[in-house]
Parts: C-alpha cells; structure tokens; sequence
C-alpha cells in the first residue's frame, strides 16, 4: 500500500504541535489557548504538504529478451520466482547490462534514487557467474566485491541477496564487517535473532571463520574493513593462493562520498588490492561507481569519468556515464500524453 502524502503529513504535523505545546506552559488559559491555536492556523507554521509528480523511467528490453539473445545466461531461468524475467528494465539498466557484458567497459551510474542502480551492476555479476558456473569454472573465490561507506547499505544489500539467490545456491555470498561474528555458532545465534522465522540460506556464508574456509562469490564490505582485511595474515586467502585468482568486479556504491582526503586514500587501497589480485594488469578488473548525485547532463560526462579514473585506476571516458532518461510529458488542452523516443527505440526499431 502506498503511502498516503496527505494523511502523513496531518499525523507528523498533531504530534509535532503536541510535542511543541507540551514544553511550555502559561498560567493564564486564554494566553495558553491562543499560543495552541497560532501552532494549529492553517499555513502559519506548517506548510505542505508539497507533491513532485515525475514521469516514468524511459523502459528497454526484459530480462527474458536479452537472455533470448545472448546477453544474459539461460540460468536466469531459475530465478523466475524471484526476479520478473518478462518485466522491462529501464533503458538505463538495459545500456548498464550491455555496457558490462557486450562492451567490457567500466562504468559509472549516476542515477536517482529509486533508479534500480542495483540491477545496473548485479544482473551482470550474476550472469558473469551463472556463466562460470555453466562452463564449470564455478570454484571457490571472490568474484565480486561490493563496497559501501555504511553497513547499513551493505546489510540492506544483502537482503536484496537474499530474495534474488534464494533459488540459486551455487552464487555465494557474504558481509565481513566490524558486525560480523567470527564463530559459525555465534554468527548463526545472531542470524536467528536478527531475522526471527527466516530460512538461512546455504550460499549465505554469515561467519568470518567460514569466509575464510569458503570465500564467497560476492563479497561485501566497507572500505575501512577492506584495509584490514589486506593487512591481516589470517585474511590472505581473499587475495591470495588458491581461491584468488578470478576476480572480476569492483563495485563502489555512493561514489561521490569519496571525494577529497578520503577519495585518495580510497584510491590507494584500490591501487594496493588490484597490485595482489591482478598483479597491476590493467583492464581485468571491471570497475563499476553509482551515485544518486554524480552527473547532470552531457557536459558533466567527461567530470565524472575523471573522477571515476582517478578513484579506480582504470580508463573511463564520457560515453561510460550512464543517466536515467524520463518519459516526456506533453500537457495539452489537459491531456497528458507520453512519449517515448528513447535511444533504445531509435536503436532497436
């Protein structure tokens, strides 16, 4: 159920006026009920509440059409009960996919919130393994590293792991965060009481000890646990030996945070973890930024992939960018009317 604009902002707006009434207090009741009535006039001193209407992502192809030519694995299948294979993506998710897996490049996508930024770097994560797994490749060992500046991104994250990998339990995958316990009893104690009534999933490695036995897929972290990870002995197997040796992705979620101080020294670890895992070899890794607020039209295009250059060490250029484009809306005599001229309809027409 959708949430009612309307109806919240008059329940924040009584709790607020009660809350503001409650810390004073006039002897006299006609001051007192006069102070109560200027908090409640209409307009004075709550507004609102303010709606933006915005029209729909411009759409390109499902799931389904690019598995049925060839861009993404037939495996996706599998995931039917859990992804809509026959529900178009948005253009910019499309262009994302293909950008990745056609094209082989890095890429940045600097979309809105609500976007689908997700699907932009997991639908191609997952068919790079689906894949590996079809030509029996499929071994031990991360794949792909997801890096956020919070854990709550990164735990949100997971859930999305969660409901996507549920029927697929060949794609591994783990959070190592400061929250992560080091026991397998002691993370498993937690798991339950974290998520009460749920079934664990047997690809969701949950403890450090376990991480360490079987690396995951797709593994997820913070940039500050990254740093110990690559100083700590116990945690070489990551990067090193036998299980190091098919890494594929980097993703930096909420790029534009590194900026300043913080994006060199995030640059530099990147630098340090592509020196153990690739040995320097440029172009092996796919590096992949979003962000809700890098970007802002063409002539930003060339900003930003300097931006993203000089975080990861890896070429980028302008036409790597990727941006959301909206529906037109024409109003006429009161008519709302969409178009759609978007570039994957001048493409595929």
């Amino acid at each position: 159920m959708g949430l009612d604009p309307v109806k919240t902002t008059q329940e924040i707006s009584r709790q607020y006026i009660k809350y503001l009434s409650s810390l004073f207090f006039l002897k006299d009741k006609e001051l007192m009920m006069q102070a109560e009535n200027l908090l409640k006039a209409k307009g004075k001193f709550i507004k609102g509440p303010f709606v933006e209407i915005t029209p729909p992502f411009i759409t390109g192809k499902s799931i389904r059409e690019l598995m049925q030519e060839g861009t993404l694995s037939d495996e996706f299948e599998k995931l039917s009960a859990q992804l809509p294979l026959d529900r178009q993506l948005y253009a910019h998710q499309q262009k994302a996919v293909e950008k990745i897996i056609r094209e082989g490049r890095n890429i940045v996508v600097a979309t809105g919130t609500g976007s689908g930024k997700t699907e932009c770097f997991m639908l191609p994560i997952i068919d790079y393994l689906m894949k590996q797994k079809k030509n029996g490749k499929l071994d031990k060992g991360v794949r792909a590293l997801l890096l956020y500046p919070m854990n709550a991104l990164a735990n949100d994250q997971m859930k999305r792991l969660r409901d996507m990998l549920g029927n697929y339990p060949d794609i591994t995958f783990g959070r190592f965060t400061g929250e992560t316990e080091e026991e397998e009893d002691k993370a498993a104690e937690i798991y339950k009481k974290m998520y009460p009534g749920e079934k664990r999933l047997i690809n969701e490695i949950i403890s450090r000890v376990e991480m360490r036995k079987n690396p995951p897929h797709i593994l997820l972290t913070n940039y500050a646990m990254l740093e110990y990870l690559l100083l700590r002995p116990s945690d070489n197997v990551f990067f090193d030996g036998d299980y190091a040796h098919e890494w594929k992705f980097i993703v930096l979620d909420e790029a534009h945070t590194y900026n300043g101080a913080k994006g060199t020294e995030i640059s530099m670890l990147l630098k340090r973890l592509k020196q153990r895992i690739t040995f320097g070899e440029e172009g092996r890794i796919k590096c992949i930024a979003t962000s809700a607020t890098l970007g802002g039209g063409k002539d930003s295009y060339a900003e930003v992939a300097d931006f993203a250059q000089s975080i990861f060490s890896e070429p980028f250029t302008g036409s790597d960018i990727i941006e959301s484009q909206r529906v037109n809306l024409i109003v006429d005599s009161g008519k709302e009317i969409y178009h759609q001229s978007s570039y994957y309809n001048r493409q595929t027409n």
